[in-house]
C-alpha cells in the first residue's frame, strides 16, 4: 500500500480540496454551527502560514492516515498504546507536577486516544517539516531534526525496557543544560501573584474576577447555579491521594470564557476562582472547565472497545492523560455541564509552551530536539500511580522496543520519509485551505 503522502500528492487539486472542506463539515459540524464566528477566527489563524494550518487540521491527518499507510512497525500492541494524539512541535512546554518539581513534557492531551505509536511520531516529524521550511532550512538540516527526535526516542524507550524507572525519569533543571535548562528556568521565575493580579481584583478583602483579561464575562444565575453544581461533580473525580484539605476548593467567584485559540474556537469555559490552601491571598487558584471535543485519532480507529471505554471526552482526556504522564495535576478531573464533558484542570503560571520563534541556531534546536525525543518516549512508557485504564493492558515500552529492536536505521528512514512526504502535503493543503476559506466554500461559515 502507498504511504498516505504518494497518495495524496497524486489526487486532484479540486478533490484534495473537497477533502480538506469535509475534514471539518463533517467531523464538526455542531461545533461550527454553535459558534461559526469563532471558527472563521480559528480559520483565519489557521490561514496564517502552513505550519499554523497544520495545527488545526488534526482531523484530515488522521482521515489521511485512515486511507492507507503502510507501517512496518505496527502489530496488534504497538497499533493500541495511549498517544497523545497531536503531538506537532508546539504541544511541548513546563509544568509543574503533582510533586512540586518543575518538568519539561509534553502538553495539551486534548486529542489523546489509544492508536498507534508512530502516528505521534509522524504526526511530529511533519510538523518539524514545516517548521525547518519555515525556517528557510536545507532538506538535509530538516531530515537531521527529525533524526534527532526518533535516534533519542528509540533509546530512551531501549532505556525503559531495560529497567530504567519511567517514573524516576523526568526533563528538570537538574537533568536539563543549553536552551532546555534556560525555558525550565524562565518558567520559574513566573509567580501565582503576577496570574492572580493580571485576571483578578481585590474587592472588600478579598479576591474577584477582573483585571485586564477582555475575554471574561458574568453569569446569569441559573448558568451560575449549573456551574456551580458541575463544579461539585468534579471534586469527586479528583484521586483520593490527590485530594487537598476542603478548604482549597471552596470557590470564591465564576466567571465564563469563550476559547479563541486555534484548538478551542468557540467552546465554552468557565474559569473558577478557589480559595487555595489558605486564607492568605497570594495563595488563590484558579481552575478552568473547558468543554472537550472528539477526539481526532478516533477517526483513524475502528476499534468498538475503545469508542465505548470512556463515558464522554472530557473523561477520555482525564484517563488519556493520567496513562501519558507521571505526576498528572492534581487539579486535573471532569464534569458534566448541560449534557457535555468538560475537562477541568488548574490555570497555572509555571504551564509556559515552547516558543520556537527565536531558534534558529540548528545545534541549538538539534540538542532541544533531543530532549523532546526523550519527553515522547516518556509520555507512551509512563503513567501516573493514579492510572486505572485497562485499555492497554501490556508494558508498552516493551511492546515498542520489541518492533525497535535491531530496526533503528529502518524506522529513522521510514519517519523521515514521510515527514518531508506529509510535511509537502500540508503546504499544498494550505493554499488549498485558503482558497476555500476564501472564497466561502466551507459551509456553515
Amino acid at each position: 500500500m502507498d504511504p498516505a503522502y504518494t497518495r495524496i500528492s497524486a489526487i486532484d487539486p479540486d478533490a484534495r480540496k473537497e477533502d480538506i472542506v469535509r475534514s471539518y463539515v463533517e467531523t464538526y459540524p455542531m461545533l461550527i454551527e454553535a459558534d461559526p464566528d469563532a471558527w472563521r477566527g480559528k480559520f483565519r489563524k489557521m490561514a496564517g502560514s502552513p505550519f499554523a494550518f497544520y495545527r488545526g487540521s488534526a482531523a484530515l491527518f488522521y482521515r489521511d492516515i485512515q486511507g492507507g499507510d503502510d507501517d512496518p512497525f505496527l502489530n496488534d500492541r504497538t497499533s493500541r498504546v495511549w498517544i497523545q494524539g497531536d503531538l506537532h512541535c508546539d504541544n511541548f512546554g513546563t509544568y509543574m507536577n503533582s510533586a512540586g518539581v518543575l518538568v519539561f513534557d509534553v502538553n495539551d492531551f486534548d486529542e489523546s486516544y489509544v492508536g498507534a505509536f508512530t502516528w505521534d511520531l509522524k504526526r511530529l516529524a511533519a510538523s518539524l517539516a514545516l517548521l525547518g521550511y519555515q525556517k528557510a532550512l536545507a532538506d538535509d538540516a530538516i531530515s537531521r531534526m527529525i533524526e534527532t527526535v526518533l535516534r533519542s526516542y528509540a533509546r530512551q524507550v531501549q532505556r525503559f525496557a531495560a529497567g530504567e524507572t519511567e517514573s524516576d525519569f523526568a526533563l528538570t533543571l537538574a537533568t536539563t543544560d543549553g536552551i532546555l535548562r534556560d525555558i525550565l528556568g524562565a518558567a520559574r521565575l513566573q509567580t501565582r501573584l503576577a496570574m492572580l493580579e493580571q485576571f483578578t481584583t481585590i474587592e472588600s478583602f478579598d479576591r474577584r474576577f477582573g483585571g485586564s483579561d477582555g475575554s471574561m464575562h458574568r453569569l446569569d444565575s441559573t448558568t451560575q447555579a449549573d456551574v456551580d453544581d458541575a463544579f461539585q461533580a468534579y471534586l469527586e473525580t479528583i484521586p483520593e491521594s490527590k485530594r487537598d484539605r476542603r478548604l482549597s476548593y471552596r470557590a470564591k467567584d465564576t466567571v465564563g470564557r469563550r476559547g479563541v485559540g486555534i484548538g478551542s474556537a468557540g467552546l465554552p469555559s468557565y474559569n473558577v476562582l478557589l480559595e487555595g490552601h489558605t486564607q492568605a491571598l497570594e495563595n488563590d487558584i484558579i481552575v478552568y472547565m473547558k468543554q472537550s471535543i472528539p477526539a481526532a485519532p478516533r477517526l483513524a480507529v475502528p476499534d468498538e472497545r475503545v469508542r465505548t471505554y470512556f463515558h464522554d471526552d472530557a473523561e477520555r482526556t482525564v484517563i488519556s492523560q493520567r496513562a501519558l504522564q507521571a505526576y498528572a495535576d492534581p487539579w486535573l478531573g471532569n464534569t458534566t455541564l448541560h449534557g457535555a464533558g468538560y475537562l477541568v484542570a488548574e490555570a497555572s503560571p509555571y504551564t509556559t509552551d515552547l516558543d520556537w520563534g527565536d531558534l534558529n541556531d540548528l545545534d541549538q534546536i538539534l540538542q532541544l530536539l533531543t530532549y523532546l525525543g526523550q519527553a515522547v518516549a516518556k509520555i507512551h512508557c509512563v503513567s501516573d500511580v493514579d492510572s486505572d485504564q485497562t485499555l492497554v493492558p501490556f508494558s508498552t515500552d516493551q511492546a515498542i522496543a520489541e518492533v525497535l529492536a535491531s530496526r533503528e536505521d529502518e524506522f529513522v528512514s521510514h519517519v523521515v520519509a514521510f515527514g518531508h512526504g506529509y510535511g509537502a502535503v500540508a503546504r499544498r493543503d494550505y493554499e488549498l485551505f485558503v482558497d476555500a476559506f476564501r472564497n466561502g466554500t466551507i459551509a456553515g461559515l
